[in-house]
């Protein structure tokens, strides 16, 4: 495998395609875990620094923002680094945003993509975590399972609120190998949480299931996207991701550790499947006397009427 940089155009248009801004990282293996200058996952670092054999493996920070999730219809082969330039530079900051956390999620940790603009001469070198697309990062065209997996990882990082919230990544690469864990990732993120599959490179769309028990009516949580609750649970707020009717365990067939998802089939297909978990302490409960994101004022006891934490609307 090259472990240095290749020009963006054998990468193809994968980020494009999906115009996503992610907000996450996927990460490294302990003890390869790099910042850059900036970078938001340095206070997922610096939490992890005191917790004694827990991997940074799979561990991330959510926060993509809804905005631009969606197929443009561009291919994912034969395009030049050109096509690329033009593309990157009608929304710099979007599509290196874009850029950055599709490498995070196809190519592994240690490795680099590079870029350097055609026409402004600026170069943006974007690190890779999880690895979940060996082919694509070795330049071929992007399979159809790199597709699936690469749409999974992504949504699986979707905010509706574009805040950070740690999460717990689970499931297998396109090629099949497990993202690692720990007990003690396990442990600390003992909320089941939910799973994700579909292609966005498709008109098949991507999906979202509950793996975890739903939101009582006064919980809330900043993965609303990820985690639904019984008032809400029919309810599409995080178009184009769509929540399906049923619970994960219905459709999803389990790795033989039970402890995530190896696919789902929905709508007749078959997908790999990224699972997620989250810590207690992210999941929110109008009463507890701290006024959250997720909550608003009102005189009632409910996350969207939540006096008792946040007063009387004025």
């Amino acid at each position: 495998m090259n472990t240095g940089s290749i020009e963006v155009s054998r990468l193809g248009y994968l980020g494009a395609a999906l115009l996503l801004v992610v907000g996450s990282a996927c990460g490294p293996a302990e003890g390869a875990f790099e910042l850059e200058a900036g970078d938001e996952t340095g206070e997922l670092a610096e939490e992890l620094r005191g917790a004694n054999g827990l991997s940074l493996n799979g561990l991330s920070l959510n926060g993509l923002s809804l905005n631009g999730l969606s197929l443009n219809g561009l291919s994912l082969e034969g395009l030049s680094s050109a096509e690329f330039d033009t593309w990157f530079q009608e929304n710099p900051e979007l599509h290196n945003q874009v850029m950055k956390y599709v490498v995070r999620c196809a190519v592994p940790a240690g490795v680099t993509r590079t870029y350097t603009s055609a026409s402004t001469g600026m170069t943006r070198t974007w690190k890779g975590n999880l690895g979940l697309a060996p082919d694509w990062t070795n330049g071929a065209p992007a399979t159809v399972a790199e597709q699936q997996i690469v749409s999974a990882c992504l949504a699986a990082h979707a905010d509706k609120y574009g805040v950070h919230t740690r999460i717990s990544v689970l499931g297998r690469g396109a090629t099949g190998e497990a993202i690692p864990y720990t007990s003690e990732e396990l442990q600390r993120f003992s909320e089941r949480e939910a799973c994700f599959f579909g292609n966005l490179f498709t008109d098949e769309g991507v999906f979202v299931g509950n793996d975890g028990r739903p939101l009582n009516n006064r919980e809330s949580t900043t993965r609303a996207c990820a985690l639904s609750s019984r008032r809400n649970d029919d309810n599409q707020e995080c178009l184009p991701i769509v929540r399906v009717e049923r619970d994960c365990a219905r459709f999803c067939t389990l790795d033989a550790s039970r402890k995530f998802y190896v696919s789902c089939t929905y709508n007749g297909v078959e997908y790999p499947v990224i699972t997620t978990r989250l810590r207690p302490a992210d999941i929110y409960t109008c009463g507890d006397d701290v006024c959250q994101l997720t909550e608003s004022c009102g005189t009632g006891h409910t996350p969207d009427n939540c006096g008792v934490d946040c007063g009387r609307c004025q």
